[in-house]
């Protein structure tokens, strides 16, 4: 078995999902969504055994094109945080009704099929295909299945889509570059170039800009919080929880092995930018009164604090990072679903006009605490390792930087605290707040076993990434 199991099961439940009729759409989504949970797990126990789960074909002559799929460590570990979090979503979604259920779930499918094969590709120009494709889905469903005026979201997923969109043209150009040196669009054999300075410096730039929107780093933050809020939040989980990693994923993978000296050379800038991002993103959390742009600004922070470990160009930034990436996934898709069971109950975002949840709900109170908890990285939670991995790094390279990046934990701590006291105690809030449905509690309960178990014993995490990262560092240093 190898890693084009797990593309083609995602491939064929978008196409049955949209076959299967708006009643049933959700659950034969759900249904195919964990068998390609269950082939990932199976490709990694092959992985484990020393077993080449990796695959290559010959797609185009002219052009050099290979359908060519990776299937390292680093890979596998991020088609699992895919293939676990797309079903959790999922179920997630069960307590909505979407007009045309079976357009909509066919959608997530295929998005998750984009994002799985951008993980795995190892030919820039295969990589790029599925890139894009990822943009399509999520583009429909904000667009279609989005919240608020509707002219104010389709403005600002038409800004998502351009912003998106222009960025990556940036980075087709450079693999057009490279090809033009390399002969091959694969990832051996662009690690493998001899660059200028000055056709590194480019080439870095080009791949910048697509990174930099997607994750996103400020200034190219602008599309983020509105599309987060104004996106469903089947949505807003794929794109925090999934597609935002595509970028810094490509960081690792693409952008610094190929381009290593001016990643070098830029080090201190884009590290500041991205640490800027963490300072920003607290700032204007603090001042949310929406829930759902609260949480997306937190996000933004938090992934700054990623990004700058990434480019930190460490063993300890890299590792970290990762982490933080799988860690954030969960704990932002955990707490994103937190404020959607809120709105379907109270039928606002709005902070203030929430309170007094805790009387009524303490099943859903406690969840919600220890969800609260792993995003402002408590000891004891897979955040606290992510996080303080990275801050190490930044340690390893300027101490201002880790003083600076540790205000994410204080700033962090601050305004989550202090929505969670606004939102779940205090006076009780004139409509009822029913406890946790079954499902509601079995996504719950998934994520937070995660978050608390790898919180404790991350090295199995740890030991599948390493050797990835130790081949990647070989081509930086």
């Amino acid at each position: 078995m190898d890693v084009t199991i797990v593309l083609l099961i995602l491939l064929l439940g978008a196409v049955v999902t949209y076959f299967s009729g708006n009643k049933a759409a959700s659950k034969v989504a759900l249904l195919f969504s964990a068998v390609a949970f269950g082939a990932s797990l199976m490709i990694l126990n092959q992985y484990n055994q020393g077993i080449d789960c990796g695959f290559s074909a010959v797609w185009m002559t002219n052009p050099n094109i290979l359908f060519s799929l990776k299937a390292d460590g680093l890979a596998l570990a991020m088609v699992l945080l895919t293939t676990v979090l797309t079903p959790l979503i999922i179920l997630s979604s069960f307590g909505n009704n979407f007009n045309n259920a079976k357009n909509f779930y066919a959608l997530v499918m295929f998005m998750a099929f984009a994002m799985t094969g951008t993980f795995l590709a190892s030919d820039g120009f295969l990589y790029y295909i599925f890139w894009e494709l990822s943009l399509i889905p999520i583009y429909f469903i904000a667009l279609l299945w989005g919240n608020g005026d509707a002219a104010e979201r389709k403005k600002a997923v038409i800004k998502f889509f351009i912003y998106t969109f222009a960025g990556s043209l940036f980075m087709l150009v450079g693999f057009i570059y490279l090809y033009q040196k390399a002969g091959s669009f694969q990832l051996d054999k662009l690690y493998a170039l001899e660059l200028s300075a000055t056709e590194e410096f480019w080439i870095f730039l080009a791949f910048f800009f697509a990174y930099a929107i997607k994750i996103p780093i400020i200034p190219f933050h602008t599309w983020q919080a509105n599309v987060y809020q104004k996106a469903p939040t089947v949505g807003t989980m794929l794109l925090s929880g999934i597609m935002l990693k595509m970028g810094l994923y490509s960081v690792i993978r693409w952008q610094l092995p190929i381009a290593p000296n001016a990643a070098q050379e830029l080090l201190y800038t884009i590290v500041g930018l991205s640490i800027a991002g963490v300072i920003y993103g607290s700032i204007v959390a603090l001042k949310q009164r929406d829930l759902k742009k609260l949480l997306a600004y937190s996000s933004l922070a938090h992934v700054g604090l990623i990004a700058a470990g990434c480019y930190t160009l460490t063993l300890d930034g890299l590792r970290g990072a990762v982490l933080q990436m799988i860690a954030h996934g969960f704990v932002i898709v955990g707490l994103f679903f937190a404020a959607e069971i809120i709105y379907r109950r109270f039928e606002t975002r709005t902070i203030a006009d929430m309170g007094g949840i805790r009387s009524q709900s303490p099943k859903f109170t406690s969840m919600f605490m220890i969800l609260v908890l792993a995003s402002v990285a408590l000891p004891g939670t897979f955040n606290f390792v992510g996080e303080f991995t990275v801050l190490y790094s930044l340690f390893q390279t300027n101490l201002a930087f880790a003083i600076v990046g540790g205000t994410t934990i204080i700033l962090g701590a601050f305004y989550m605290l202090r929505m969670f006291q606004q939102a779940m105690l205090g006076e009780t809030n004139a409509k009822p707040f029913a406890d946790v449905s079954f499902n509601e509690g079995i996504v719950f309960v998934l994520i937070i076993g995660f978050l608390l178990f790898f919180g404790l014993y991350p090295k199995p995490i740890i030991d599948l990434i390493t050797p990835s990262i130790q081949d990647i560092l070989v081509h930086i240093k």
